[in-house]
């Protein structure tokens, strides 16, 4: 799974040999830098660029263009090297700054194809020469770092801050350049040069003076800075003042995705008018992973364009701000009478803002609600809703499918935008619906016996739609129910003898249950080592199996509860997952043994609440769990269907 970071985070790198790939909007030149353990550079053999591309352990692309691709050897690079960093620089020519073309995208990625770590570069603006990542070496072992510092004055500046001194900064970055002109395709010339270099040469006379540069295109702003204008990150306010300059962000497509299907005809629609979404429109081998991706990338179109909105709303707040703290700071509006009116041109400026800002936020998320109503009914049982009609004639599959949806997303700025909130299978963590009180806002409305009953309900329907969604063999579930707490939540899995045993009650249910999966793993787990899995012995089930424990922590003593994280930390890798439905606060008898247990699991929630923290945008999403409508009887007919296709499939 692709690590995404944000600018100063970083991620362990395991392999020596890896691809730094770089997706850019537009054609950008690509260079690799190398320097000490202080970030200084030295000597001559700094810089990969077209005109020299291969250092000790890199090798960096040839021309202009909007991908690239680096070729690092790790065990290759000089033993003084401990920064090895990636530089992206705009042409002369093309667009003059970061802020006007769409985020680029850099990558760690193994050479077989799959990304270890990304980094989209999002906050840039005035930039025309930014250190995207570097590679850094830490305590022996080699790790990336998400870096995105930009350079206004261009590459020259940047090697100037890198330590060179300025005749040989400019020198150096004229050179690359002036090679990049007779490899690429862009009109680079020569008069242009200074542009992106930097002023760093005396100055020139009037007579010497290049050509003035063109006017800029019209701005393709990068998703997650609405301003062209806003503050950089070093915080320089502009002394113009900032226009929105953000659009409907563009998904990103990786090259380790799988081929695009085949063309499909567009759809029908009027002149001038947005093209009508499609069910399955992104890549994939199956419309199931098609699907899939589509759902993902609704997700991060949702997260960009709400960022942007709030990071639009937060400036014109501090421009706000910064205008009435002058206003008032200066006596002579004090005195004459025109601080009214000069606080009422701030909060005008301000409110103009902040209404271009939400027409674009309802523009896009026009556009998502409409992909939303075009996707959602398309979905594959696995993916759907218990009201979607797909239920009324689904089977049990051959297959295991793709993913499992949990519930539903949405953010406060679109309540009614639901975006599917899908995991992989088998599961890589375990679950943990929290029937505690203290859990959200709206837990403690609830009385608490009907917020466990919620709780139960919802695990049943998870284990009901994990049941019905594989093959007939292929899935087992177990509950503990030590207190006999949940038998009516329970009541349509016994009845429709699903289950692989009955619900454990009291203590020695606990301990048959617990020794029961944990011998499981420890054999699976010795027979996997011996690289013999078809010698398990013939009384082991071979089919995932899912465990759900309710009310914990009554009935646990101290070996139950070792046996319980045993299986919480050991059982997903051979197939055992577990479902936890548990107040946190009851289990605090056991003091911090049961941390690591709680921090393992995947915490949701039986009521609306916005306990997903989002560390790439620092969204809290709302979590929902989607559960049958009222009188529905979805549940007990997936239950019926999968009795059936488990009586047909026995010898």
């Amino acid at each position: 799974m692709t690590a995404e970071l944000v600018r100063g985070q970083n991620h362990p790198v395991s392999q020596s040999r890896v691809e730094i790939r770089v997706s850019a909007g537009t054609p950008v030149l690509a260079l690799a830098s190398l320097a000490d353990e202080q970030g200084r550079f030295s000597g001559d053999g700094i810089l990969a660029h077209p005109g020299a591309r291969s250092l000790p352990g890199v090798r960096s692309p040839g021309e202009l263009a909007e991908r690239h691709t680096f070729a690092v050897d790790l065990d290759e690079v000089a033993a003084d090297v401990h920064r090895l960093g990636v530089l992206l620089v705009l042409p002369p020519g093309g667009p003059v700054r970061f802020g006007a073309v769409p985020a680029s995208y850099v990558a760690v990625a193994d050479p077989d194809g799959a990304e270890l770590a990304g980094y989209t570069l999002t906050g840039l603006d005035a930039e025309t020469a930014v250190v995207a990542l570097e590679l850094y070496r830490r305590q022996g072992a080699w790790k990336v770092r998400a870096v995105g510092q930009g350079y206004a004055e261009g590459l020259g500046a940047l090697l100037t801050d890198g330590g060179l001194a300025a005749p040989q900064a400019a020198e150096l970055a004229a050179a690359a350049l002036r090679t990049a002109a007779r490899t690429g395709e862009s009109d680079i010339t020569l008069a242009a040069m200074p542009t992106l270099v930097g002023d760093l040469r005396a100055p020139q006379t009037p007579a010497q003076a290049p050509a003035p540069a063109p006017e800029p295109p019209d701005p393709v702003p990068a998703p997650g800075h609405p301003y062209a204008g806003a503050p950089g990150p070093g915080g320089d306010t502009p002394a113009s003042p900032p226009t929105i300059s953000y659009a409907h962000p563009r998904r990103r497509r990786t090259s380790t995705e799988p081929p695009e299907p085949a063309p499909r005809a567009a759809a029908a629609q009027e002149p001038g008018q947005a093209p009508r979404p499609v069910a399955g429109d992104a890549s994939g081998w199956s419309m199931e992973e098609r699907l899939y991706n589509q759902v993902w990338g609704m997700f991060e179109d949702l997260a960009r364009t709400v960022a942007a909105y709030r990071s639009a709303v937060e400036f014109a707040d501090s421009r706000m701000d910064r205008e009435l703290d002058e206003a008032l700071s200066d006596p002579r509006h004090r005195l004459g009478g025109s601080g009214n009116a000069a606080r009422d041109t701030a909060r005008a400026r301000r409110e103009e803002l902040v209404a271009q800002a939400q027409a674009v936020l309802d523009r896009d998320l026009a556009l998502l609600i409409a992909e939303s109503e075009v996707v959602e009914p398309a979905l594959p049982a696995a993916y759907a809703r218990w009201d979607n009609p797909v239920w009324h004639g689904h089977r049990t599959p051959e297959e295991s499918p793709l993913a499992l949806r949990l519930g539903d997303l949405h953010l406060p700025e679109r309540p009614d935008l639901r975006i599917p909130m899908l995991t992989r299978v088998p599961l890589e963590r375990g679950l943990w619906i929290d029937n505690g009180r203290t859990g959200s806002e709206a837990a403690m409305t609830m009385d608490t016996d009907r917020l466990r009953r919620a709780a139960m309900d919802m695990a049943v329907t998870l284990a009901v739609r994990l049941l019905a969604v594989h093959p007939a063999d292929r899935f087992s579930v177990h509950v503990i129910d030590a207190a006999g707490a949940g038998s009516a939540s329970l009541a349509p899995l016994v009845r429709a003898g699903v289950l692989a045993a009955p619900p454990a009650a009291g203590a020695a249910g606990v301990t048959q249950t617990l020794a029961r999966l944990t011998r499981r793993v420890d054999l699976v787990q010795m027979a996997l080592r011996a690289g013999a899995p078809e010698d398990l012995p013939p009384d082991v089930d071979t089919a995932d199996q899912l465990l759900i424990v309710h009310d914990f922590p009554h009935g646990f003593d101290d070996r139950a509860v070792t046996q319980l994280r045993y299986l919480a930390d050991e059982g997903a890798a051979v197939g055992v997952h577990l479902l936890m439905v548990a107040d946190r606060d009851e289990a605090s008898a056991y003091g911090p043994l049961l941390d690591p247990l709680w921090r393992s699991l995947m915490r949701l929630s039986p009521v609306p609440d916005n306990h997903l923290a989002d560390p790439w945008v620092h969204h809290a999403w709302t979590f929902e769990p989607n559960l049958p409508p009222q009188g529905s009887r979805v549940l007990d007919q997936a239950l019926d269907r999968v009795a059936e296709a488990r009586r047909t499939t026995r010898p």
